[in-house]
């Protein structure tokens, strides 16, 4: 039991990591970028090219520890990108247009990589040689400890600049009222950029550590783990950092517990029905408040 807990935290930790660019873009223009897990897919891809082609670097633990780094700028860029041509067109238009044209873009990435790429499934370099520690009834290996480790520095870290920065103020300014926030002289475009390129380089990172971790990379696998990261973002209550973080790992822990109780074919449904059951108990989320809505 404590092994699959562990497990689920580890797995629970790359969902929270997607799961949080999802409530930040929600958060500031009430949009789900359903793009966003093909942005984590791209990531495990630049990761892999990134570790491969860097030859000239003979010790491939220092070349995973420059390729992430590289990942998470290089999908910010993308993010940033994205949001330009794609979204801001759109920021005016009805919310059915922006969340169709997120479909649109998810679609687009993922039919381009197999186009470029092919759609089959490549082995994900290996960068850190596999060490087990056994601790009593659990066994951890060192590729775990260092994906759960990344993951909640990269969280204390978004944490800290959303809480404690000159952009993270402007970022929840523009969240509570961008109308406000403009006259106050934030600039609302570059905000709502720079909250796609952090939640983009989240996903990056989030990518290329589950490549390391399962060994395996495709363009269709962000589909799945997009979906369920979003489920996250719900659970916790979208909008809320710490709610989509929460969200994540219980999501992780419930998928990993799913298999231990003989029902990994239907782990998938188990997390949308957790959804079904928490939006007729409590739509607003774990974290999350009701509020009311004046018409």
């Amino acid at each position: 039991m404590l092994q699959q807990l562990v497990n689920g935290l580890i797995l629970g930790s790359v969902y929270a990591l997607l799961a949080l660019g999802y409530t930040m873009v929600y958060g500031i223009i009430k949009l789900i970028n359903f793009a966003h897990g093909d942005i984590y897919m791209i990531g495990a891809f630049l990761g892999y090219y990134l570790i491969n082609t860097m030859t000239f670097i003979e010790n491939t633990t220092l070349r995973f520890f420059i390729a992430l780094p590289v990942t998470m700028v290089l999908t910010a860029c993308l993010g940033m990108v994205i949001e330009y041509l794609a979204y801001r067109p759109l920021r005016q238009s009805t919310r059915i247009a922006a969340l169709i044209t997120a479909i649109g873009v998810s679609f687009f990435l993922e039919y381009t990589m197999v186009y470029f790429f092919s759609a089959d499934v490549r082995a994900f370099p290996q960068a850190i040689q596999t060490v087990n520690f056994n601790l009593g009834p659990i066994t951890i290996s060192n590729i775990q400890l260092l994906i759960l480790g990344i993951s909640i520095f990269l969280m204390v870290a978004l944490q800290f600049i959303v809480q404690k920065t000159k952009m993270g103020k402007a970022m929840r300014a523009v969240s509570v009222d961008s109308d406000a926030a403009q006259l106050m002289g934030i600039n609302v475009d570059s905000t709502i950029s720079f909250t796609f390129a952090l939640g983009s380089a989240l996903a990056g990172a989030a990518g290329v550590l589950i490549g390391l971790y399962y060994n395996s990379i495709q363009p269709l696998m962000g589909m799945t783990p997009g979906i369920k990261a979003f489920v996250a973002a719900v659970l916790g209550g979208i909008g809320i950092i710490p709610g989509a973080a929460l969200g994540g790992f219980v999501i992780g822990i419930l998928e990993t517990f799913a298999t231990v109780i003989g029902l990994s074919d239907f782990r998938d449904a188990i997390v949308y029905f957790v959804l079904i059951i928490i939006l007729l108990v409590r739509p607003a989320g774990i974290l999350g408040k009701n509020v009311k809505e004046k018409v």
